[in-house]
């Protein structure tokens, strides 16, 4: 299992500045490990007022439930996704501002990474639900609240040893609570780091900071300030074939890394750095209304670097014609020597840092009128490897503005607007020469493929040109999407029913702006493209049915459309604006039923849902084998459906014991043929056009379709616990290649070829479990609180249980076993 045991010791010493009374909803137990789940937990005497009011929505949306919890945290090692669903699809909001990405629509947390307890105030819901802070989404929305005012008066700090991304954590938290003068503040600060990662030539090292300010000037009108980032660097891991981990002895094998001067050097670095900035007006008008208007700044950088090679063997160590398998026929005993290499020999399947120093200070070359000046050359070692860093250099303005209007007693609305400006400008540059004098920026597949030498030029208005580290090369363009929606919604609480109905408006705009003109594009490469505009909406409608008590109806229900994402509309941003026939916007219908049991000693929750999504496009870029090439594969009119069943389960066996199981089931399967077309990246030729994909009811992979846990919580009086989880995974499909799935590639073959299968069928992987552990105690100090946890993921250190797994898109028609799977362990 990846990062198999995680050991964590957390020292927590605290100091308080309230009763001790009103901390026993704080006290570091093991719910801290669902820190990023959105739930919020009830008492036990909250949930029997609860039970005994009119406010249902209030019940079933706030208390913890135990299957969102449990596959938030416990299901994630196995990569599993809630209904199916990407995470785009789940709304992430801070202080009601969109957290998600405008380019791809994920949210990513590690943005507040590090800062567990400032955004600790989280209100989550799941699924699609009547909302106080945004209109949601059909996954479910988490909104984190930053507020100065809203922090418990409080001093903490920890310190955390563990073996997965970090060895060690360290954090502190201050909070003011809210002083007589009006003033607010809390500070919060960490740093993670581990020289060496789990997996073998993987490190991590990571800050964050946080700041949070309110100045409250009547009971009407307060200002706050947030301000925060996680600035992180980590060497990456890569994904093999499992004849690469099997000879290489280790299913967490790394090909990434290398020794450089005895040294272990990755090659695939991410850095980040991308501060929030944001100012929030607080208007309480009335003790029935209340207007919150924010407005947030982010920028700063994300970049991962890479190796880039010219005229030279390919430097990456489990490349497939370095595989003792690729020799197996043609010459066996060669094979048997690369067997014996890959195993015996570490230098051998590693990166050669030493050989990429020496090739490159042995490369004397002269470039011709340079700079596109006649007759200036210019003589050096070229370099032959480099290491390139891919950057998005990002800037993003968001407004927001919500309005809450309790109207009577049963009648509430909740509207809002939201704008967004956002650039984000997506470029590449050198890292390190490896000792060479410069790089050459040349496009080397066209100098290849093209007599006509303008043609390999990135940017003919900077022809024969060198670049050195810190300079950018190959590409430049900003990625530009501007966005405005405005929701409203109205919830109606009676006594045994409640609903609720909502709609939003919105509309994007996207194009793409060119800084190099580049020379197989000369035309559609440089300066703004035309602009693509998308007016869409989004429905709920939903309601609860209070049987008694303790026995509710739930039922939600949505449809909308979606503007298409930035990268699948350009088929190539990196070199041109040309962008796919036919846009369309994404469809969505969905709905869920549950019911719901809520008793002092006993929840329960059992969902069933259904969601389908219409005329996705999707855009993969690889080397074409039969066509010998590098291509953009274009699949549009992509139909899915999701559907299945979650169930859980949480009883109070006693005062102290609590039983907890969850199970989801689903099948999450492509529902259409889509068309595709083959562009060569190279040039306009469309060398495919419509070709029909027989991907209908394959599964859409990537993640497990079921996932069950049982286990049980001990809550002893005097202040220490400990638990126990048993997980078991199964009916995990790994994604496809869709051209393995075309009339064109199975025309060579009969039905009764043993490839036929082999080609079409869809590999499920081996069914997964896992046994948890984690336990705590804390003591009460002269009014202050020292904590320590200790929690054992895989308890019995499992590392043969494969998470998801891909079919590589580069293929050979004659040989299906030429490019086999590649797979990511748990």
């Amino acid at each position: 299992m990846r990062r198999v045991l995680l050991f964590s010791l957390i020292f927590i010493l605290w100091f308080n500045q309230t009763k001790a009374q009103e901390l026993t909803d704080s006290i570091i137990s093991e719910e801290s490990k669902f820190t990023n789940i959105p739930t919020i937990s009830l008492s036990d005497n909250e949930i029997q007022n609860d039970a005994q009011s009119q406010d249902i929505s209030g019940l079933l949306q706030s208390s913890s439930d135990i299957y969102v919890s449990t596959a938030g945290y416990t299901f994630g090692q196995a990569f599993y996704r809630i209904r199916g669903y990407n995470s785009e699809y789940y709304s992430v909001l801070i202080n009601g501002i969109s957290a998600n990405d405008p380019l791809t629509g994920r949210a990513f947390w590690g943005s507040w990474g590090g800062l567990n307890d400032a955004t600790r105030q989280q209100m989550g819901y799941n699924g699609l639900s009547f909302t106080n802070e945004g209109f949601g989404n059909i996954g479910g929305m988490t909104n984190i609240s930053t507020r100065a005012s809203t922090y418990m008066p409080q001093t903490k700090a920890s310190y955390s040893i563990a073996n997965k991304s970090y060895r060690q954590r360290f954090m502190f938290t201050h909070s003011s609570g809210l002083l007589d003068n009006g003033w607010a503040f809390t500070v919060s600060g960490s740093h993670r780091r581990a020289e060496k990662g789990y997996t073998p030539g993987t490190f991590y090292d990571a800050w964050a900071y946080f700041v949070s300010v309110e100045k409250q000037f009547n009971n009407k009108h307060s200002i706050g300030f947030t301000g925060f980032a996680s600035p992180n660097r980590r060497g990456r891991n890569s994904v093999s074939t499992q004849e690469v981990y099997d000879i290489a002895g280790s299913n967490f094998y790394n090909s990434n890394w290398g020794y450089q001067n005895g040294k272990i050097r990755n090659a695939r670095i991410g850095n980040a750095h991308q501060p929030n900035l944001m100012l929030t007006h607080y208007w309480n008008i009335d003790e029935n209304k209340d207007l919150s208007t924010s407005i947030l700044y982010m920028f700063g950088k994300n970049s991962l670097t890479s190796l880039n090679w010219y005229d030279s063997a390919d430097p990456r160590p489990d490349y497939y014609r370095y595989l003792p398998s690729f020799y197996t026929i043609q010459n066996e005993e060669y094979s048997e020597h690369l067997f014996f290499e890959w195993q015996e020999n570490e230098d051998f399947r590693q990166l050669d840092w030493d050989g990429f120093y020496d090739a490159n200070r042995k490369n004397l070359y002269t470039v011709l009128n340079l700079n596109g000046v006649e007759g200036e050359n210019l003589t050096g070692n070229r370099a032959k490897y480099i290491v390139e860093e891919r950057i998005t250099d990002i800037s993003k303005w968001v407004f927001n503005s919500t309005f809450n209007n309790q109207i009577n007693q049963n009648i509430r609305l909740v509207s809002g607007i939201n704008a967004s400006i956002y650039k984000g400008d997506n470029y590449k540059t050198v890292n390190d020469l490896l000792g060479a004098d410069w790089w050459y920026d040349i496009d080397q597949f066209a100098e290849r493929d093209f007599f006509d030498a303008t043609l390999a030029q990135p940017d003919l208005d900077n022809i024969n040109r060198v670049v050195k580290e810190g300079d950018k090369f190959g590409y430049d363009y900003i990625a530009n999407h501007n966005a405005i929606n405005a929701n409203s919604q109205v919830g109606f609480n009676y006594k045994r029913i409640e609903f609720y109905g909502g709609i939003e408006l919105s509309y994007t705009n996207f194009y793409r702006t060119g800084l190099m003109r580049n020379g197989l594009y000369p035309d559609n490469s440089k300066g703004d493209s035309e602009k693509y505009n998308f007016l869409n909406y989004q429905t709920k409608l939903g309601g609860s049915f209070k049987i008694d008590g303790r026995n509710y109806i739930v039922l939600n229900a949505g449809h909308s459309t979606k503007a298409p994402y930035f990268n699948n509309i350009f088929i190539s941003p990196r070199t041109r604006d040309i962008v796919i026939d036919d846009i369309k916007s994404e469809k969505i219908l969905t709905g869920d039923l549950s019911y719901v049991y809520r008793s002092p000693n006993v929840k329960a929750r059992l969902t069933g849902f259904y969601t389908q999504f219409n005329d996705l496009s999707e855009i993969k870029s690889f080397y074409h084998d039969e066509l010998r090439t590098f291509v953009n594969y274009i699949m549009t009119d992509v139909d899915k459906k999701h559907y299945g069943t979650e169930i859980g389960v949480e009883v109070k066996v006693s005062a102290t014991v609590d039983l907890q199981a969850a199970f989801g089931y689903g099948r999450y399967l492509y529902n259409s043929r889509p068309l595709v077309s083959i562009v060569r990246d190279n040039s306009a030729e469309t060398l495919a056009e419509n070709r029909v994909v027989y991907i209908k009811n394959y599964h859409v992979g990537g993640a497990p379709e079921l996932a069950a846990s049982i286990g049980f919580k001990y809550n002893a009086p005097k202040f220490w616990f400990i638990g126990i989880n048993a997980n078991y995974f199964d009916e995990n499909y790994i994604d496809i290649n869709p051209e393995r799935r075309t009339a064109e590639v199975l025309e060579s073959y009969v039905v009764t070829d043993p490839q036929w299968r082999e080609i079409l069928d869809q590999q499920k992987l081996k069914p997964a479990y896992t046994i948890d552990f984690w336990g705590g105690k804390s003591w009460r100090i002269n009014g202050q609180y020292l904590g320590f946890t200790l929690s054992v993921d895989n308890i019995l250190n499992k590392k043969d249980m494969a998470a998801r797994g891909f079919e590589q898109l580069r293929y050979d028609q004659g040989n299906v076993n030429k490019f086999p799977p590649k797979y990511m362990y748990m």
